[in-house]
């Protein structure tokens, strides 16, 4: 079944393909990328983190490295100090690190057995430590990629970044666990000014990542990009109606729909490996009426220690996107 799955053209259904492309010339090099998620989580993980990265370096293919987020566990500390020996691991991997932040790294940082802390100003501590030079990715080979700090009115969210590499856009969109950071900031009684900063902070970050959707899609329009690749750490499908996600959602589908390529949306949180086309049909929970075959899903697997995905980008192959599981 693996296999099967891994040999899915990720455009092979219905508004998936190059309709209307098939005489543009193509000539980019194919790019391979270590996709994890949900690590190092637990003891285990911290452990087995270091042959990962050691497997991944010696992978003479890996070009890239993603994290789709939740760099810890949520009953672990959130200290300073942590994020800084976490950023010191990733800076071992010997390609450019690209990290998308998880609802572990700073929404659930309310829980006393994690350190009690207000959660926006643990994501100020985050984007400080792990995005000290915007733009720029982490790991041994230097990255520029654009960052949405540089669009105006948006500042802040140095983690919204995209770079264009073998005729795909790739974009992180900052978008969490948690029910998107709308789970109540506190394990008692959420306070009146606890809530007032959790909702201003959900609109504030949704309508940022709206803005760098329509971007990502803008742009790969605007280039003519053959696909576009979505990364983020919540898997949006998992939850129920009424949640964090249903904006997002909604505009995926939106644009996805209108474009003329194949979308691979990339998601972590829930651990499980799995591949699906959520929005082939639409999405009831989501209230979206969106027709969008051309979106694969694939959730990256966050149970298994020193696993990781290889996702192999081709753009003068016939399968512009396909997949493998690799273990240490």
């Amino acid at each position: 079944m693996l296999a099967l799955l891994a040999s899915l053209v990720v455009g092979g259904c219905g508004g998936g393909g190059d309709r209307g492309k098939q005489t543009v010339a193509r000539s980019a090099p194919a790019l391979t990328l270590a996709v994890i998620g949900d690590t190092p989580y637990g003891p285990e993980q911290v452990a087995a983190f270091p042959d990962l990265v050691a497997d991944v370096n010696r992978d003479p293919e890996v070009d890239v490295v993603l994290h789709l987020g939740d760099i810890k566990t949520g009953a672990s500390t959130c200290t300073d100090k942590r994020f800084k020996r976490l950023r010191a691991l990733f800076n071992t991997f010997e390609d450019p690190f690209v990290y998308t932040p998880g609802d572990n790294e700073w929404t659930d940082c309310h829980r006393r057995v994690a350190g009690g802390y207000a959660p926006t100003k643990r994501l100020q501590r985050l984007r400080r430590i792990f995005y000290a030079q915007p733009g720029r990715a982490l790991g041994g080979r230097p990255m520029r990629m654009r960052t949405q700090a540089k669009q105006p009115g948006f500042e802040e969210f140095v983690e919204n970044q995209l770079w264009v590499r073998s005729e795909v856009v790739f974009s992180t969109v900052h978008v969490v666990g948690s029910s998107n950071g709308l789970a109540p900031w506190s394990e008692v009684a959420e306070t009146a000014k606890q809530r007032r900063l959790r909702l201003a902070e959900f609109d504030r970050r949704q309508a940022a990542d709206l803005a760098w959707l329509d971007r990502t899609f803008a742009l790969a329009e605007e280039r003519e990009a053959r696909g576009v690749v979505v990364a983020m750490q919540a898997d949006m499908f998992a939850g129920a109606a009424g949640g964090g996600y249903d904006a997002i959602v909604q505009r995926l589908a939106e644009r996805a729909s209108r474009f003329d390529g194949p979308v691979l949306l990339l998601e972590g949180d829930t651990h499980k490996f799995l591949v699906d086309e959520p929005l082939a049909s639409g999405s009831s929970v989501h209230a979206v009426t969106t027709r969008a075959p051309n979106v694969t899903l694939i959730v990256v697997e966050g149970e298994t220690a020193g696993e990781w995905l290889r996702l192999r980008v081709a753009p003068q192959a016939e399968r512009l996107f396909s997949w493998k599981r690799e273990r240490v």
